[in-house]
């Protein structure tokens, strides 16, 4: 197949555009820019201008292949509202382009607000009220009645590796800017976690096999507890390990503060089973003792 990947100079699009070239497929990477499209290029993927609110310069990538694999969205979270709006926008469109053709339709979500204190699982519905997402998520499986072979990938809040600039990155430069590594509370809430690597992988078997209206998790790890990540984080920065009351958490951490006071364990077993995919890449407490989240 010839894939159509949004999202194709982001931190989890380089690592998806060699995950496909080596089974086979082909790639066109959507780029913004100049500095975009070189980084899609350089992956070994042919280049679409365009960006995620040209709605036009989707649908001509989208037309132009076999399938597609949105994973582009615009991570602005002092207008979180706007992202969610383009992102709705990008799926409506890039769906009406495959609709009646049976081809795939990778959509990139989050396991964030499934369900808080709950291990959330591939079969639970979304909770709009704890889940922003949630629309645009369901508008996507929507497709599956539309002749569109849709499957939506729930990504782990923390997608870690080499390059990652999501929010253990933002974890880091506040405890560095701190002077110390802080957790909220008893930090016993947990978040999961995947490698990009794996990730990678795994959107590549749900373009090549995942049937209409599947609901997959990219979660290596499914229960870490936000002190462990943030002990991880000062034994590398030598700096002490802090609790924050979680009326304080906002003026710490900032955008950071919703995400990481959620207790989100997600699960990935059904995902494992039913594309045969089991991640094999390092942890996220394995990629923390490296030295690339810290310099």
């Amino acid at each position: 197949m010839r894939l159509f990947v949004t999202g194709a100079s982001g931190f989890i699009g380089r690592a998806v555009i060699p995950e496909l070239l080596a089974a086979g497929h082909g790639v066109l990477g959507l780029a913004r820019s100049a500095a975009a499209a070189r980084a899609v290029t350089s992956a070994g993927a042919d280049v679409h201008r365009g960006e995620l609110a040209d709605l036009a310069s989707l649908e001509a990538g989208a037309r132009a292949t076999d399938g597609v694999i949105h994973l582009g969205f615009i991570h602005d979270f002092t207008d979180f509202e706007a992202s969610l709006r383009t992102d709705l926008a990008a799926i409506e469109r890039l769906g009406a382009v495959l609709e009646g053709s049976g081809r795939p339709f990778v959509v990139a979500s989050g396991t964030l607000g499934i369900a808080p204190g709950r291990l959330a699982t591939e079969d639970m519905p979304y909770d709009a009220r704890s889940n922003p997402r949630s629309v645009n998520a369901l508008a996507a499986l929507g497709f599956e009645e539309r002749g569109v072979r849709v499957s939506l990938m729930r990504f782990a809040p923390t997608v870690h590796g080499e390059g990652d600039h999501g929010f253990v990155r933002r974890f880091v430069e506040i405890a560095r800017e701190k002077g110390a590594s802080a957790h909220i509370g008893d930090g016993s809430n947990r978040w999961n976690a995947v490698h990009r690597l794996d990730a990678a992988r795994l959107i590549r078997l749900a373009a090549e096999n995942a049937p209409a209206g599947s609901v997959y998790h990219a979660v290596g790890e499914e229960s870490i507890p936000t002190r462990d990540i943030a002990a991880a984080i000062g034994r590398k920065l030598g700096v002490p390990v802090v609790s924050i009351a979680p009326d304080a958490a906002a003026a710490h951490f900032g955008w950071l503060s919703w995400p990481l006071s959620l207790d989100q364990p997600a699960s990935s077993a059904l995902t494992r089973e039913r594309l045969k995919w089991t991640p094999t890449h390092p942890t996220l407490a394995e990629d923390l003792a490296q030295d690339h989240y810290f310099t």
